[in-house]
């Protein structure tokens, strides 16, 4: 198998770590940190599944930056959270090395650092490139803002999903959904809690989850939803337990963790949503319209209609769950 940028530029002699602390700023539960001094690790993310599979590993997880002699970007799909993220690393790191791949952005990143610091050593391999420099404030304009309330009157922040408008698909479920709802709901891959205002409109709703990974989404969904009859759950929507089960689901999951497809994300939504329903539970959900979840949601429901569709979207409509055996 071959080295990872990381390990290349260090073995190669072409990054010289210093000693003390690092933060891994966002890796993916793959990135290969085995060249760095695991005693000195820290792993800065979010995201719950990172944030457990990290934890599990043995390593410490921190919300907050921390002071450190060495700060890793591992540059995330969204621009303003990589500048974000560059611009905290400077402010609390000595040494800054910014790696990522291509269809991530990474070259972008990388020429706006050498515009403002001219040349900079670099390796790029694997679809990809390794970048660093000495810390420096001239990023500080690129430091990530609070979240802030848009003119679709919602608080949102850099790096969650569909930060700058209302997601089309979650607005074609909103419309789809009946007057009346099921007493205890709840909205798996919440975000920053749009669908909460449309759910919580409906009759007959007395208690609603949201369940996010995101925990920078979630804490926007706390400004967004102010309803005491409102809970917020900072996990893993496929891994979630509930007790008592629900009665009914709302959810538009999500259906990539990069820039592929990955249906069977979405397959993982629906079975959790299966198991989460108490038998005559209801499910809503939205997708793309191309994607193949057909068959997944008659595996995991006896009764499945599709019940809106346009050219982008298509609304399922699931009751009894197929759930496991205990």
């Amino acid at each position: 198998m071959s080295q990872s940028r990381l390990r290349t530029a260090v073995d190669d002699g072409l990054l010289t770590l210093p000693d003390g602390d690092i933060c891994v700023m966002r890796p993916s539960a793959d990135y290969d940190i085995s060249v760095l001094d695991r005693d000195s690790v820290q792993i800065l993310h979010s995201f719950f599944p990172a944030v457990a599979q990290w934890q599990g590993a043995g390593f410490s997880v921190v919300q907050d930056m921390p002071k450190v002699a060495v700060a890793i970007v591992v540059v995330p799909r969204a621009k303003a959270l990589a500048r974000a993220m560059v611009a905290a690393a400077c402010a609390q790191a000595d040494l800054v090395v910014v790696d990522g791949q291509k269809t991530d952005g990474t070259d972008s990143l990388f020429k706006q650092c050498r515009k403002v610091l001219g040349d900079l050593p670099s390796v790029p391999k694997a679809h990809g490139r390794i970048f660093w420099f000495d810390a420096t404030d001239a990023f500080a304009d690129w430091a990530a803002s609070a979240p802030v309330r848009g003119p679709h009157g919602y608080v949102t922040t850099a790096g969650v999903f569909s930060d700058g408008e209302i997601d089309k698909g979650s607005a074609f479920l909103a419309d789809a959904l009946p007057a009346k709802l099921p007493a205890r709901m709840a909205d798996l891959g919440a975000g920053w809690g749009y669908l909460a205002g449309p759910v919580l409109s409906r009759d007959g709703v007395t208690s609603l989850d949201l369940i996010e990974a995101e925990a920078l989404a979630l804490d926007c969904a706390r400004q967004n939803v102010t309803d005491p009859r409102a809970s917020f759950h900072w996990a893993d929507a496929t891994q979630f337990a509930a007790t008592p089960p629900y009665d009914g689901i709302i959810m538009n999951p999500p259906f990539h963790t990069s820039r592929t497809a990955e249906p069977a994300l979405g397959q993982a939504f629906i079975q959790a949503a299966a198991r989460l329903l108490q038998p005559n539970g209801k499910l809503w959900m939205v997708a793309n319209r191309h994607l193949p979840y057909e068959a997944a949601m008659t595996e995991n429901f006896r009764n499945v209609d599709t019940i809106a569709m346009n050219g982008a979207f298509k609304v399922f409509f699931a009751t009894k769950p197929r759930q496991p055996r205990r």
